[in-house]
């Protein structure tokens, strides 16, 4: 079943620039790492340079499983932290040539962003 975002996440998932992802090997060992954001309404796109030579992809390789943060704070006075974490499904796909991890939400919580 595919998860679905509020008009308010999606909103608030597309302006943000970056994020982190965590993913883990085969062995359970865990990585997370600072990306580069792209959402499209429902899945995740994590791409780089060289993505090939990565702790993220080399489990995505292993490890269908993967978690993603995206946060902020919307004022520090008074503190109001906000953002975005899924549970999900990774794959290697192929976009425009090149390897890309594709995530696919299976469990999302959200905070500070909906009414």
């Amino acid at each position: 079943m595919a998860v679905e975002f509020t008009p308010a996440e999606t909103e608030y998932l597309r302006s943000q620039r970056l994020a982190r992802v965590a993913t883990a090997s085969r062995e359970g060992e865990v990585d997370v790492a600072p990306i580069g954001l792209h959402f499209d309404g429902q899945t995740f796109t994590v791409v780089g340079i060289d993505i090939t030579q990565t702790l993220k992809y080399q489990n995505a390789r292993q490890n269908s499983r993967a978690a993603l943060v995206a946060d902020d704070l919307a004022s520090v006075d008074p503190w109001r932290p906000r953002g975005v974490k899924v549970h999900g499904d990774v794959e290697v796909v192929d976009q425009d040539e090149r390897p890309t991890l594709k995530i696919t939400p299976t469990r999302k919580w959200s905070w500070g962003i909906n009414a």
